[in-house]
């Protein structure tokens, strides 16, 4: 029996239907693929790029600023955040398990790492999220914190890393450095003092990197991306010593504390180059926390009366006129005057109001006789010879010294009453940096120089020197003769004869400072006349060291002490002769002892020490491993004999080392590199250690105290 044939007869609108949907996908699949089609507000390629990939501007690491040694005095360091990923999906597609799996246990081994309970932290473990901080106790975290923790190998914990700006020393230099702070779009931007004037060359240029993202909108472990660096910043170099700025700090802030003072302040300025060594003023503030009660900087940016340092000026203009001798008496005492407007009587009065009878005018300088002054610019010189001076002189105009909103102060004085107080300091305003200057051509025989605080700029990539500080002279402003004279003249204010001088205290046998004495009124703007009570005066000095051949400029000057006691006087002799020792001025048989030291670290700690044995260092090592891994100062530092130079090798003991005579600063490093714990009582240098050298540390905390390094008996 024969099979039959089934046949299926297709319908040809069938066919039809099939190939139009074959026809239609193909064009759409086309359209897809060939065209950037819309979806919602963007284009497809825009929809994928932001749904698949990130880029992110990539800020560089702001430059430091140093001092001329090289000591970081304002550097960006990384701070962390802990973060804990909770969502199994991070872990798919991994090997190894990239999300917290044990909360328990996980909560338990980190509660002592960031300073949080084990419940605090097991709270944020269970929250139903993706990722989670562990804060606050896991935030604001150092390099060191951060290591700890990554060692303990936890399944899902991660760090976020952030830079922030972090000033090593707190409150010092404050007003030097400045600050910085985030503008409105996230940028850390420079804000007063280095930190501001060179925001540019701090910052650099920024970069990007560009990486793939998941669909929670992290970055893919192990994606592609893309980076392109920043532009390289630069450092800033300062002329600054971080010993002597630590000496004048000292010394302000004590002076302050004192004195009760509403404000006080020093400046001490390498009198042949014009660069500033260091200063210092009261009230100062933390610019890790800018906890300041005033935005100006008070050596640029306060302009007030300076009282009888002025004599120094207008004596010198004096002298210079050619008509000066310094043998002519005058009657002291008093002076009165009739008012060019009013026709009013008005007397004018020394300091010490019944005179000392008739002297000399080089008497009158070393007693700071207005009347002296007085009778100077009005029969040797006249008000046009004063003022042209003084502009000359620098005084009336900015110095452009490297620092924001510098103040100029006010030289105007008209009638003749105004040019005899203008003489001797009151009814003109000048800065303590003007000072300076002005002084700068006594140690320079008449030749004024511009001050400056910048040592030089170097690229952080290649050390290459950008810029480097030289010396600028800005006029000659004074002969060789009227130099000496005004030497001389600052000699007679500086003796121990209290009958002589009004200059007495500032005396120190076998130190040849010369200076002069400054006490102005402090006018009340509100009420158009001038306080009066018992302590509303701005004492100042102004002195130059040694008498010969000036190597210091120094520049104090104090508001309102809480009563008659000469609370410069003291402090100035002290950083007189702390500088004086630190730099060994006048000390003839010095030799010359610099070493330029290199880069130590994974040498071996036995090598280093063969090749330092002449180097005339201190030699401070840290551990007793075989192989150095930190070392401080860092290389291409130059240090001087006696100098601690501090190595950190690759195995920690608990030895207690010798700190005695190190400085705050010196001792500080060492304690931290050994991770110990510490106290630091006082400032200055090292004196006594709660544990001797040589014993192993087995208490909680060493108590290190710290006072000045020279003290004067």
């Amino acid at each position: 029996m024969k099979k039959e044939k089934t046949s299926i007869n297709i319908n040809k609108i069938v066919y039809i239907v099939v190939s139009l949907f074959f026809i239609g996908g193909v064009i759409r699949l086309s359209y897809l693929c060939l065209f950037d089609y819309k979806v919602g507000d963007l284009t497809i390629s825009e929809f994928i790029s932001n749904r698949n990939t990130i880029e992110e501007v990539v800020e560089p690491t702001r430059g430091d600023i140093l001092d001329k040694n090289g000591d970081v005095l304002a550097q960006s360091v990384s701070s962390y955040t802990v973060i804990a990923y909770l969502s199994e999906t991070r872990s798919e597609g991994s090997d190894t398990i990239l999300h917290v799996v044990d909360k328990e246990n996980t909560a338990k081994i980190l509660a002592p790492y960031i300073n949080m309970s084990e419940e605090d932290i097991l709270n944020l473990l269970n929250k139903d999220a993706y990722q989670v901080e562990l804060g606050p106790g896991g935030r604001n975290l150092s390099q060191i914190q951060m290591e700890e923790i990554k060692n303990l190998n936890l399944p899902g914990i991660d760090f976020m890393s952030t830079t922030k700006r972090y000033y090593p020393n707190g409150d010092f230099a404050s007003y030097i450095l400045g600050y910085t702070k985030s503008d409105d779009e996230g940028n850390i931007v420079g804000e007063l003092g280095i930190e501001e004037y060179y925001n540019k060359e701090l910052t650099g240029t920024p970069g990007f990197i560009t990486y793939e993202k998941d669909r929670y909108g992290y970055k893919i472990a192990n994606g592609r991306e893309y980076i392109e660096l920043s532009n390289i910043v630069d450092y800033i170099y300062l002329t600054i010593n971080y010993n002597i700025e630590l000496f004048i700090e000292n010394a302000v802030k004590k002076m302050s504390e004192e004195s009760e003072a509403e404000w006080a302040l020093m400046v001490v300025a390498d009198a042949k180059t014009g660069a500033i060594l260091g200063y210092s003023s009261t009230p100062s503030f933390d610019p890790n926390i800018r906890n300041m009660t005033s935005y100006i900087d008070p050596i640029v940016g306060n302009a007030y009366e300076p009282g009888s340092t002025m004599k120094i000026f207008s004596y010198m203009c004096a002298i210079e006129s050619g008509n000066y001798n310094g043998n002519d008496t005058f009657t002291s005492g008093s002076k009165t005057y009739e008012s060019e407007v009013t026709g009013e009587k008005v007397t004018i009065n020394d300091w010490r109001k019944e005179g000392w009878g008739d002297i000399t005018y080089d008497q009158g300088f070393a007693l700071s006789s207005n009347i002296g002054v007085a009778n100077l610019v009005e029969s040797v010189i006249n008000k046009s010879d004063l003022k042209a001076c003084y502009q000359q002189y620098g005084f009336g105009t900015i110095t452009n010294f490297t620092m924001e909103r510098e103040a100029k102060g006010s030289i105007d004085f008209n009638y003749q009453i105004e040019v005899a107080t203008a003489g001797y300091g009151q009814g003109i305003t000048t800065t303590p940096i003007q000072h300076i200057q002005a002084l700068t051509a006594i140690a320079n025989d008449g030749v004024m120089l511009k001050p400056y605080i910048v040592s030089k700029i170097v690229d952080s990539n290649n050390g290459e020197v950008k810029f480097e500080s030289k010396t600028t002279e800005v006029r000659k402003i004074a002969s060789s003769d009227t130099i000496n004279k005004i030497k001389e003249l600052m000699a007679s204010v500086v003796n121990p004869n209290s009958e002589t001088s009004t200059g007495y205290a500032y005396y120190m046998e076998d130190y040849e400072l010369i200076g002069k004495t400054g006490t102005a009124q402090i006018f009340d703007y509100e009420k158009g006349e001038y306080l009066q009570g018992e302590s509303d005066y701005i004492y100042s000095f102004s002195g130059l060291y040694p008498k010969d051949d000036p190597e210091l400029i120094i520049y104090t000057a104090i508001k309102k002490p809480k009563d008659s006691t000469n609370y410069l006087a003291p402090k100035v002799k002290e950083v007189i002769v702390n500088i004086s020792k630190y730099l060994n001025i006048e000390d003839n048989d010095v030799i010359n002892t610099d070493y330029k030291i290199s880069s130590y670290i994974n040498k071996t700690t036995e090598s280093v020490k063969d090749t330092l044995k002449d180097s005339n260092l201190n030699l401070i090592v840290i551990g007793d491993g075989d192989k150095i891994v930190s070392q401080y100062p860092s290389s291409n530092t130059t240090l001087t004999k006696g100098d601690n130079l501090i190595l950190l090798t690759n195995h920690k003991n608990n030895i207690m080392p010798n700190l005695i005579n190190l400085s705050y600063k010196e001792a500080k490093q060492i304690l931290d590199f050994m991770g110990i714990n510490y106290k630091l009582e006082g400032t200055g240098y090292v004196y006594e250690q709660s544990i001797a050298e040589g014993i192993e540390i087995t208490s909680n905390e060493v108590i290190i105290k710290l006072k000045e390094k020279y003290l004067i008996e």
